[in-house]
């Protein structure tokens, strides 16, 4: 008996020392699984849970939970399952307006990552970049959170305020307080700059946006434009079949747009079926923000048409997604197959290369400052350097740029608040803030090095 004892102090200390504590009342019994039928062995795991689970088990969430995991187990940050209102908001996102931060999300290597922010979005205007790296929406971490889970915790009604942490490469982690606002149906837009050149912008590929372009064209060409520059910067990308019709436009009848290769292999090749519409030179403007159906018709245009591409490499997403409704509404998103390029390139996660690389300026990139944050001397803060920095570009050049609020800083904030008839009181706040993202946007717009080295390139073609 003391023996006994003994064996079982000892087996109670090893469980103790494990780190594990087991409260088991009732031998093991096994389970018997049909090795023919996959899934039995998740059939036995429903029925056990329902029978024996100590509490009420929600059927719902139990087959929704094992749905989701099967689809989590791809290891595919394009394929998820999406409930009722997950479905809902996918669905909006393409082919209606919604109400949001408007920024196009995914899920890469287990973080919930920025592709691009939308043209005139609260997100753009914030100065959220493509691969921001979302850590906490509201103070929550979205860690371990899915991409339509993280999206329906930032989006919300019209006039309502999210904060962001975000991971930025080579700047460190930044907090962005940005008011939802309504984020338009439009996904084209168009105008004539110098020399009598049409410019196009598209925001992204949504059910209409093929008929906005064509509406576009026409509006240039009445107009007799001599050359176009279609602007696929920030570009998340969208419907395929949008990017396929659009590519047709450009591109000779008969010459490749697209190939898709399935899982066996097999490719079918997709051609441009109509005469080309646009028989004028045309350059396009790409950045790391140009992913998916930006980047078929980006590499379609370039390869198939001889198109030049201007600016800096895209994303890279090759992978070609379906969804399947179920009766209730909701829906699988899943990943069908590769696309390739019309030479067969595969740019997943590689992206495409302009043929003339050119960078916006270094004040283009600079990290967003919180209007609702006081700036003031004694802080040394990312978002100081960060108004340092802008404040030299906007021409203050004695200011320090080492991120610490000095006496100097302070001197120069005085000065560009007299300059723009603001309270003079030397401190980084709301007003002057906004203002100072004010002036840096027009400076940006004024001063798009892209667009003219298009421009430029494009005048070589006349």
């Amino acid at each position: 008996m003391k023996n006994s004892k003994l064996l079982i102090s000892v087996i109670v200390t090893a469980i103790i020392t494990a780190g594990i504590t087991y409260n088991v009342v009732q031998p093991r019994e096994s389970v018997s699984s049909n090795p023919d039928d996959p899934f039995s062995k998740l059939r036995s795991t429903y029925d056990i849970l329902q029978s024996n689970y100590y509490k009420d088990v929600d059927t719902t969430k139990l087959v929704e939970g094992a749905i989701k995991g099967m689809v989590d187990s791809l290891e595919d940050p394009y394929s998820v399952y999406m409930d009722v209102e997950e479905a809902k908001s996918f669905s909006e996102n393409i082919s209606s307006s919604f109400e949001g931060i408007g920024a196009e999300i995914q899920e890469s290597n287990g973080s919930i990552m920025i592709v691009s922010p939308i043209k005139g979005s609260p997100a753009e205007e914030v100065g959220l970049k493509p691969k921001d790296v979302i850590l906490k929406v509201n103070d929550e971490s979205v860690e371990g959170l899915s991409v339509n889970e993280a999206v329906l915790k930032i989006r919300g009604e019209k006039g309502t305020k999210v904060n962001l942490l975000v991971q930025r490469a080579g700047v460190g982690e930044l907090t962005f307080t940005i008011t939802r606002d309504t984020i338009p149906l439009e996904t084209v837009y168009y105008e004539v700059i110098e020399d009598n050149i049409g410019k196009i912008q598209i925001t992204k590929f949504s059910e209409t946006t093929g008929e906005e372009l064509s509406n576009a064209l026409k509006e240039l060409q009445s107009k007799n434009v001599k050359g176009l520059v279609l602007d696929l910067r920030q570009n998340p990308g969208g419907l395929m079949d949008q990017a396929l019709l659009m590519s047709d436009l450009f591109v000779d009848k008969g010459e490749i747009i697209l190939q898709v290769e399935d899982r066996t292999g097999a490719k079918e090749v997709y051609k441009a079926e109509n005469n080309k519409v646009v028989n004028l030179p045309v350059t396009v403007i790409i950045d790391g923000g140009t992913a998916s159906a930006g980047e078929i018709m980006a590499a379609a245009l370039h390869q198939s048409a001889g198109i030049p591409l201007v600016g800096e490499k895209t994303f890279g997403k090759g992978t070609v997604q379906t969804a399947k409704a179920f009766d209730d509404t909701s829906s699988v998103k899943y990943t069908t197959a590769k696309w390739l390029t019309p030479d067969g390139s595969w740019i997943h996660e590689k992206g495409i290369e302009p043929t003339v690389k050119v960078e916006l300026p270094a004040y283009a990139n600079l990290p967003y400052i919180n209007p609702d944050n006081v700036l003031k001397v004694g802080d040394s803060t990312p978002e100081v350097n960060a108004a340092q920095q802008m404040l030299k570009a906007l021409g203050y050049t004695d200011i320090s740029e080492k991120g610490y609020f000095d006496e100097n800083t302070e001197k120069v904030v005085k000065q560009f608040q007299e300059d723009q008839g603001l309270t003079v009181d030397g401190k980084i706040t709301k007003d002057t803030t906004i203002k100072i993202i004010e002036l840096i946007q027009n400076k940006i717009k004024d001063n798009d090095t892209q667009l003219e080295k298009a421009i430029s390139v494009l005048k070589e073609q006349l």
